[in-house]
């Protein structure tokens, strides 16, 4: 697929996601050269390339204001380290920061965070069914960050941003590749990847108590293995690893929803929930909306003042009965988060999977999604990261990178079509982002092509949060230099650096785009290969044994 020029369009999500079309001569250019799938389609896949190009968009510019007229207007710095702060928060707040001021909306990409990784899981389980996945199904963010990182812990409750790059070089001789319409070198481009962690939970147990809503599938559709049989064992494996204080409620669907326990303390009634969760069968169709409702019912019913209050939903997410558009089932979530605070975490399981539904609603429930397909992925989500992380660290998180005009010419984020966020709402707390728990990382990845002779500052990125508790606004930022992405990704760059970029490879070929310096499918099985022999990480084998079923698919 081709990169082309982005058009001076900006991207929103304050109900959703949505397009704004500025014509006069202030207009802000789409976040990052991301156009959404929802505004522009190409193809039947639903995916679009962008590539911002600053030369180009300058002679389209006939006026503007005074920053946008001045080509050596420097980006916002970035802010200093908050020693000394009492609030535990790793990051200035927000009040503090005297810098407001932002170059031109065109060498800006703003987009909410996001932690999902079920495109990546859904794509895993459909090829090893002998399938290539859909190309709408895949979202490189997903691919991205389904894998563990080195980017440092922050020492509060905020974040650490780091930012690194390198070169994509291709070993023996140059590739060249298309960009925007014209052949560009491969040596022109670096990926830059903007890293950011929050501090991992408390093993000691000083989190909140949680009161969670299980909304389970219990739908003809979850008769196969790995579907209702591994969400029982599950929530066996979860309630045992909950506390005492925490508590549960439990709702089912079929071709209607029902309540099979209130909100129930853990503590003396694990065996009652036990029961509860042994007795569940398959039945009927799908009534996806008639079990959110009756499970954002329930956990506004039972919701605990002081515990994390979340909706966890378990399906296949094949709605079939009932109420079946999106947006009206999207609607419900959206009324429990804004007046209650109630998240939702989806879990999809099945060979057969929703997921372009089960991603929008989590995104409206201002949570998060993954997919299971084996046991033990399921202890993994279900004994050692949710027990752990139902409290938060963060609430409407946004990331915007400032990309200095002097020294790129182009740039590109890899994915995140869909939590684009306008320039200009940045620092609109009105404006949806999204939640991030206790020891995530979120990465983003750039394609950065640097203008001939380019020195110095290359790119500041920063993160803006809310406290989940006072909802006091926060910032923390890092920036990167032409130094810093200047060495060769796979001779010079972190093997994690080098984990991002084949996950993000992966992706672009599924989906049938294209990145700069994009190995074969070969090379790129090699390259995952050494990768999962070198870090003897268990995630990375699956990565190289996913790459080599697409090729074997491909060939």
């Amino acid at each position: 697929m081709k990169l082309g020029t982005v058009q001076p369009t900006s991207t929103s999500r304050r109900a959703g996601v949505r397009t704004r079309t500025y014509r006069a001569a202030v207009a802000a250019v789409l976040a990052g050269g991301v156009l959404l799938t929802a505004a522009c389609s190409d193809g039947g896949d639903g995916q679009r390339n962008s590539t911002y190009d600053a030369s180009d968009e300058r002679e389209r510019r006939e006026g503007g204001s005074a920053a946008q007229r001045n080509p050596t207007a420097a980006p916002p710095a970035a802010n200093p380290p908050a020693a000394g702060r009492k609030d535990g928060q790793d990051g200035l707040r927000a009040d503090d920061t005297a810098e407001k001021l932002a170059p031109p909306a065109d060498y800006l990409s703003t987009f909410a965070l996001d932690v999902d990784t079920a495109s990546y899981g859904y794509a895993r389980r459909t090829l090893e069914n002998g399938e290539r996945p859909t190309p709408g199904d895949v979202r490189p963010e997903e691919f991205i960050n389904s894998f563990r990182q080195d980017y440092p812990q922050p020492g509060g409750n905020g974040f650490s941003v780091t930012l690194d790059g390198a070169r994509p070089t291709a070993g023996a001789g140059e590739i060249r590749g298309e960009i925007g319409g014209q052949e560009a070198g491969e040596g022109d481009w670096s990926l830059v990847r903007v890293g950011l962690a929050t501090r991992a939970a408390d093993r000691a147990g000083k989190r909140p108590p949680a009161a969670l809503t299980f909304v389970i599938d219990i739908s003809g559709s979850m008769a196969g293995e790995g579907r209702l049989d591994l969400v029982r064992e599950s929530l066996r494996t979860l309630t045992d690893e909950l506390r005492d204080d925490d508590s549960i409620a439990v709702v089912t669907f079929s071709a209607k929803a029902e309540t099979r326990l209130r909100m129930t303390r853990l503590g003396g009634n694990r065996e009652r929930i036990h029961d509860v969760i042994d007795d569940l069968r398959p039945t009927d169709s799908t009534n996806l909306s008639a079990g959110v409702r009756t499970g954002y019912a329930e956990a506004v019913e039972g919701k605990r003042s002081g515990a994390t209050n979340r909706v966890v939903l378990l399906s296949d997410a094949l709605a079939n009965t009932g109420e079946t558009d999106a947006d009206r089932i999207l609607d419900r979530i959206d009324d429990a988060r804004r007046d209650h605070g109630i998240t939702l975490f989806g879990v999809g399981v099945g060979s057969e999977y929703g997921d372009a539904l089960m991603e929008r609603l989590t995104n409206k429930g201002d949570g998060h999604t993954t997919y299971v397909s084996s046991n033990e992925e399921a202890r993994t989500v279900f004994r050692d990261q949710l027990p752990s992380h139902v409290e938060l660290r963060a609430r409407d998180a946004k990331a915007q990178v400032v990309f200095d005009q002097q020294n790129v010419q182009q740039f590109r984020l890899v994915g995140y079509e869909n939590r684009a966020v306008a320039d200009e709402d940045f620092r609109d707390d009105g404006v949806d982002g999204g939640e991030v728990g206790p020891g995530h990382t979120v990465t983003a990845l750039y394609a950065v092509r640097l203008k001939e002779g380019a020195r110095g500052h290359v790119a500041t990125a920063t993160v803006r949060w809310l406290d989940p508790k006072t909802r006091a606004p926060y910032e923390k930022s890092g920036s990167i230099e032409v130094a810093g992405v200047d060495g060769s990704l796979w001779q010079g760059a972190s093997n994690r650096f080098q984990i991002t970029a084949v996950a993000a490879y992966f992706a672009e070929s599924l989906r049938g785009g294209s990145l700069p310096g994009a190995p074969g499918w070969d090379e790129l099985r090699k390259r995952a290969t050494t990768l999962a022999d070198i870090t003897e990480d268990p995630a990375v084998t699956e990565l190289a044994e996913a790459i080599r079923r697409a090729q074997r698919l491909a060939d």
